[in-house]
């Protein structure tokens, strides 16, 4: 059975149909093209449909069609064209991390939901937000380096500091 959505996907007015038993990760993957965002686990513990839905990190996999109506969804594809994003790339470079295309949405979409409550991150806010992902490639001391730099990068990049 299908069942009507209407929705903001990226910042544009979409409408779509989905069977009434689909994720919004199969939407955005098969309806509308948006590939950033893996199809994994399915269960929410591996970080790889990581997207922002209604102005918080969650894991697609998990939201069923029927919550997507009326929502306001963002995508890696859109938010990689920002400033924010590029900050976190850029940090995540220069502190060495090679990502390896599995984890990537849901450390850089937890790595900005960081920086965009404390811009001086500790250790334990940075271990607690990524508790939620499951990442093979990089170790925790590489991660919280990682957005250490990216805070640093932001901070540099907004305040001009040398």
């Amino acid at each position: 059975m299908k069942m009507g959505l209407a929705f903001t996907l990226n910042g544009k007015k979409v409408m779509t149909q989905a069977n009434v038993n689909s994720r919004l990760i199969d939407i955005l993957r098969g309806t509308f093209k948006l590939i950033g965002a893996k199809s994994a686990c399915l269960i929410g513990v591996c970080g790889a449909c990581t997207i922002v839905f209604n102005g918080r990190v969650t894991k697609s996999c998990l939201i069923p069609a029927f919550q997507v109506q009326g929502s306001d969804v963002i995508t890696i594809e859109s938010f990689s064209e920002t400033e924010s994003c590029q900050d976190i790339i850029n940090g995540f470079e220069k502190a060495g991390i090679e990502n390896c295309g599995y984890c990537n949405v849901g450390k850089i979409f937890i790595a900005e939901a960081i920086l965009a409550k404390n811009s001086q991150p500790s250790r334990e806010d940075i271990l607690s937000a990524f508790s939620g992902i499951r990442c093979r490639c990089t170790e925790e001391e590489s991660l919280i380096s990682a957005v250490l730099t990216a805070a640093d990068v932001r901070q540099r990049r907004i305040y001009g500091r040398t």
